[in-house]
């Protein structure tokens, strides 16, 4: 007999002994911080990554008060534009290196010019935006394995 309990744990019975398998690790959620100054993109792509059930995304259209929020140990990946107000993506990429340097960080943007720059200031990740959820799951996943 097999009975799955809430997707985690399967209780299987045998020979009248009762084994408990446990599956913790593939139902964890990775936690994922998303800056973007573009409230459309931050919106759309937190509720696109929540409804494949992987991820609990934390967005911020401010990169300020995204750094003032973060905390070290919590994120999987951090996702930031380059191109905002007030402090650009190569700025707090540095700032949250500074707080938590095993920090996974993508840059996403909309410009080639910026990717070269990535490239220069040593990022070791570029997403370019506009791109379809399925492959920045792909992507999400590839960069968190």
């Amino acid at each position: 007999m097999y009975i799955t309990l809430m997707n985690k744990t399967t209780v299987i019975q045998a020979n009248n002994q009762i084994i408990i398998l446990t599956t913790l690790n593939s139902s964890i959620k990775k936690r994922i911080l998303l800056v973007d100054d573009e409230p459309d993109i931050t919106l759309t792509f937190k509720i696109a990554l929540h409804n494949t059930g992987l991820f609990e995304v934390y967005t911020f259209n401010d990169p300020l008060q995204a750094l003032a929020n973060f905390k070290s140990g919590f994120y999987h990946l951090v996702l930031s534009d380059i191109k905002m107000p007030k402090m650009n993506g190569y700025e707090f990429r540095q700032k949250i290196k500074e707080i938590d340097n095993d920090i996974k960080i993508c840059f996403l943007t909309a410009s080639e010019i910026y990717h070269g720059d990535c490239e220069q200031k040593e990022a070791n990740c570029f997403i370019k935006k506009p791109l379809a959820i399925d492959e920045l799951v792909k992507q999400i996943n590839s960069i968190l394995e």
